[in-house]
């Protein structure tokens, strides 16, 4: 797969609404053209993270599954709280989403 953490790297230097705007159709455009094949047989490759002064190793699935996903869940309910804290009108429904029925 491409190398996503190249295209990742060293962001965060956004100080307008225009700039996060602009970072996120760019980030949007780079999800959207992640195509199946980039993805089949991601659980077994090596994710590698370079953190400050070392570099942790994992395989796709556990990366996912012991990093990403908890991170991710981590701030989104950190945002939610702060939202909720500064008066934003916001419940459940708009942390959990519309729920689809099969």
């Amino acid at each position: 797969m491409r190398e996503i953490f190249e295209y990742f790297h060293c962001l965060d230097s956004e100080t307008t609404f225009a700039e996060l705007q602009a970072r996120l159709a760019k980030t949007l455009a780079f999800l959207q053209s992640v195509g199946e094949t980039d993805l089949n047989g991601s659980e077994n490759r090596t994710v590698t993270l370079k953190l400050r002064d070392h570099e942790i190793r994992l395989l796709g699935q556990p990366y996912l599954l012991d990093f990403v996903l908890p991170n991710f869940y981590f701030h989104i309910t950190t945002a939610y709280a702060i939202l909720r804290h500064n008066g934003v009108e916001i419940g459940k429904a708009d942390f959990i989403g519309e729920l689809i029925t099969y």
